[in-house]
């Protein structure tokens, strides 16, 4: 099986040089000014089709070597100016988001969407919040914040949801797992990094934070937050 998996793998990889070889992304054939509109098309075009957001080095393979991805963004930025969506910054990469001015319309259509948020009961929206700015975190640790167990049923929707993975193992007795969140959790929120996770006020003025649910006392917001995001694999608590 492993001999079969490993040959499989290299018919791909061979696969994939033939394609390298045979897609022309230099497009010398072509006037500067037609080869940036090809390239410039090929990165929307990229973007476009990608349920998450597009990194540069995924953009960079369909464009030429000397090709300027922050260029050609700023072009594609400046083109759709007067349309109803833009390109955005999230995650480490770019995405087609529709302007904020359009959500009324959008949802006074009751037009099936794609992406965005899952839906999170109040307790699991705090969950994940407390998970943002305290990760990594153990499901023990988030239970002592609360007052009260944190199930394995609510992480599991997290996880289900795409917003948190496991991170390392606390140093802990029993080493449990940690939680961190993901690129998806940064995608579906609109943000970068994680410094631009809001505050306590911002919450509250949002409507995403209810001090009734804080009632047996404020969760603690750690002070600052490494400017790199965690990663989180595939295991489970």
């Amino acid at each position: 099986m492993a001999g079969f998996s490993a040959a499989k793998t290299r018919r791909r990889q061979d696969k994939d040089r033939q394609h390298d070889v045979l897609y022309d992304r230099e497009l010398e054939d072509l006037p500067p000014e037609l080869r940036w509109r090809e390239w410039m098309l090929r990165v929307e075009a990229v973007i476009f089709a990608s349920a998450e957001p597009v990194d540069r080095e995924t953009l960079a393979r369909v464009v030429g070597k000397e090709c300027s991805i922050d260029l050609l963004i700023d072009d594609l930025t400046e083109e759709l100016r007067d349309r109803p969506y833009e390109l955005v910054s999230v995650a480490g990469g770019w995405q087609h988001r529709t302007q904020l001015r359009f959500s009324e319309t959008i949802r006074a259509s009751s037009a099936p969407t794609r992406g965005g948020a899952a839906a999170l009961s109040e307790f699991e929206a705090m969950v994940l919040m407390a998970v943002g700015y305290h990760q990594p975190i153990t499901r023990g640790e988030l239970s002592k914040i609360f007052g009260r167990e944190v199930s394995r049923d609510t992480i599991a929707n997290l996880r289900g949801a795409g917003f948190i993975g496991s991170g390392p193992r606390s140093p802990t007795p029993g080493a449990p797992y940690s939680y961190v969140t993901t690129p998806h959790f940064l995608s579906a929120f609109g943000m970068e990094t994680l410094r631009d996770l809001p505050n306590i006020e911002a919450l509250e003025e949002a409507g995403m934070l209810s001090r009734n649910i804080l009632a047996a006392g404020e969760i603690p917001i750690a002070p600052s937050l490494d400017s790199e995001d965690y990663v989180a694999d595939d295991d489970t608590d």
